[in-house]
């Protein structure tokens, strides 16, 4: 009997584990579906990256306030996973505040660290729920946010507040029984925030405390396993995901655009027919139509977007009522991938299902609302570039359905026959020069 919680937990942790295993590799498959693309240059400014938007969140610090209430919730989920390994070994080992003994005074001082950040992320996600709900923050009330996604944000913010909760009331019937002389229950010190909500117990008989300690010590770690395995159905994927993708992010200036190598090939055939390959050569296929046809990056963005909404916020076409928002962009690229994966999976190979991305999920009316100005790039906290996703799509729409503006037809048949914009003729174009004189 002595041993059945410590199986129980076992089982937990490898069925939590096999299952995140499991789920993770599912989407780095999904990611891989994409083309080839080498982003692994100038590792030093990378690492740097790194460091400062993902770890140090440089790009939130735009507005401190809102800053350094993320990154208390941040610290929070980073830091207090020490304790969850002492947790673990715990429950592993059928032992009870393992590091106690070693660690001595410096294990009371890591525990008040972590109630203090615990009691932080606890104030802090009510605020955000606040936000959401009472104050309805305009990007938050956004229709891209409508049904899901707006629910997975609250109800993410309700879980942290329960995981919280659970952990100083944990910590307080702990001191309860310490302070009754509970043989099994060391003392540790007194706790500054559990200490003081420990009082609150000392009518409890030890029985009922264990009973109480014990419930919530096993919903805390049940309730962060679960947790882990929500992270790869939910947009709060990116607390993983934004680390590698500032690593991987593209260090070209914001505006700068790749130029398609197969066009470049037929301007220069054209030019110069002697380099033109002979024999048949292989269909090209210019831009983006699906999400097999974007870069493995612009896929590994799509499940970083943390639909915090700051792209929509800083993008013009969106300001002005148009069709157009970034953030949707990401979450449509997303949704579509998911399901090529779920395709995948069923299949072995994917099967035609008669949607693209292209069409299907964003429409040519998003597509041409898009300025290129790059304050979606620019705002992005994680390095995402739903500009780049665009710019796949557009040159798809133009150069593979010829479906452009009457406008751009316009110059582009003027570019095609006169080797500029304009419909003058490559003569007469230095006539406005003589006439000046």
């Amino acid at each position: 009997m002595h041993y059945i919680p410590q199986f129980a937990f076992v089982v937990l942790v490898g069925f939590s584990i096999w299952l995140f295993s499991k789920n993770i590799l599912r989407i780095r498959r999904n990611i891989l579906l994409g083309r080839e693309e080498d982003l692994k240059d100038k590792a030093g400014l990378r690492w740097k990256n790194l460091l400062l938007l993902a770890f140090g969140q440089k790009k939130m610090f735009r507005n401190p306030l809102v800053a350094v209430m993320h990154f208390i919730i941040y610290a929070g989920f980073i830091i207090i996973n020490i304790e969850v390994l002492e947790i673990v070994l715990d429950g592993l080992l059928g032992t009870h505040r393992l590091f106690l003994g070693s660690l001595g005074i410096f294990y009371t001082f890591l525990i008040n660290v972590f109630e203090w950040l615990a009691l932080g992320v606890l104030l802090v996600c009510v605020v955000f729920l606040a936000r959401r709900n009472i104050l309805k923050l305009k990007r938050f009330m956004s229709n891209d946010l409508r049904g899901w996604p707006r629910t997975d944000a609250n109800f993410i913010l309700i879980i942290e507040i329960i995981l919280m909760s659970l952990f100083l009331l944990m910590n307080a019937t702990d001191r309860a029984l310490q302070l009754q002389g509970n043989e099994h229950y060391h003392e540790t010190g007194d706790f500054v925030i559990s200490g003081f909500i420990a009082p609150l117990f000392s009518n409890f008989s030890p029985a009922q405390l264990i009973s109480f300690e014990r419930t919530c010590w096993w919903l805390h770690i049940t309730g962060i396993f679960a947790f882990l395995n929500y992270l790869p159905y939910s947009k709060h994927l990116h607390i993983m995901l934004a680390f590698p993708n500032a690593y991987y992010a593209r260090l070209e200036p914001n505006g700068k655009m790749d130029n398609m190598e197969n066009v470049q090939n037929e301007v220069k055939y054209m030019m110069q027919p002697e380099l033109a390959p002979t024999g048949e050569s292989a269909a090209m296929k210019f831009g983006a139509k699906d999400v097999m046809d974007l870069s493995w990056k612009n896929l590994l963005d799509a499940y970083s977007c943390t639909e915090c909404g700051r792209c929509s916020a800083a993008c013009p076409a969106t300001i002005t009522g148009k069709l157009l928002s970034p953030r949707k962009i990401m979450m449509d690229t997303r949704d579509r991938l998911t399901e090529v994966g779920k395709n995948i999976t069923a299949n072995g190979v994917f099967k035609e299902d008669g949607k693209t991305l292209l069409n299907n999920y964003i429409t040519v009316e998003e597509l041409r609302a898009c300025t290129t100005c790059n304050a979606c790039v620019q705002e992005c906290p994680v390095s995402i570039n739903p500009l780049d996703i665009i710019l796949e799509l557009r040159r798809s729409l133009i150069m593979e359905d010829s479906n452009a503006p009457q406008e751009w037809n316009g110059m582009f048949s003027n570019i095609e026959n006169n080797f500029a914009p304009w419909k003058l003729s490559p003569g007469d174009r230095d006539k406005w020069a003589q006439e000046m004189e």
